[in-house]
């Protein structure tokens, strides 16, 4: 149901940028690049990180993009608990992130669409530099994103729209930048 908690919970938001791509074919259109090798192993290692910490998505809203998906299917296959979540595609987050000051709300209009009030943890997957600036703006920290880094935030709300409200741009508490390495 869509009831929200009678009490605020916390609410965790997972900004990664999609691992390391390949340029080895250069036919390909941006949006059709692959992962490289190095990208690969990082996704892997991305994933085993995220589940030791717990930060485990139960809704993945993830940029269409070859390299985006790639990145999940790798983390799926390397972290059970992935398989499990709830995942959109959503086509927009590929062209949002090259747009100055747009990414941040457009993020907080898809997890207010695609989230119910129970889900606690979400995973936005896609691109810089819509990325580093949507991590920066929740968190009012100057935040750097390089491939397959997640920037992860927290807020409390009873809702994803009330914790976005409360917490506003610059309210989330970054709990962390998790790297490959």
């Amino acid at each position: 149901s869509q009831e929200a908690p009678t009490e605020s919970v916390s609410r965790r938001l997972i900004l990664l940028r999609h691992a390391r791509s390949s340029w080895e074919q250069r036919s390909l259109k941006d949006h059709d690049r692959p992962l490289s090798k190095s990208g690969k192993a990082d996704a892997v290692k991305l994933s085993q990180k995220l589940e030791r910490l717990g930060w485990i998505p139960e809704l993945i809203l993830s940029s269409d993009a070859e390299r985006s998906k790639e990145t999940l299917r790798i983390m799926q296959e390397q972290v059970r608990a992935f398989v499990k979540a709830e995942v959109h595609f959503i086509s927009s987050f590929y062209s949002i992130a090259a747009m100055d000051g747009q990414t941040a709300e457009h993020l907080q209009r898809m997890i207010c669409k695609y989230s119910t009030n129970q889900i606690l943890t979400v995973m936005c997957m896609g691109h810089n530099k819509g990325w580093e600036e949507a991590a920066s703006m929740f968190s009012g920290a100057s935040i750097e994103l390089k491939t397959c880094n997640a920037a992860l935030l927290e807020a409390t709300g009873r809702s994803w729209e009330e914790a976005f409200s409360m917490a506003g741009y610059g309210g989330w508490r970054l709990q962390g930048i998790v790297k490959p390495d």
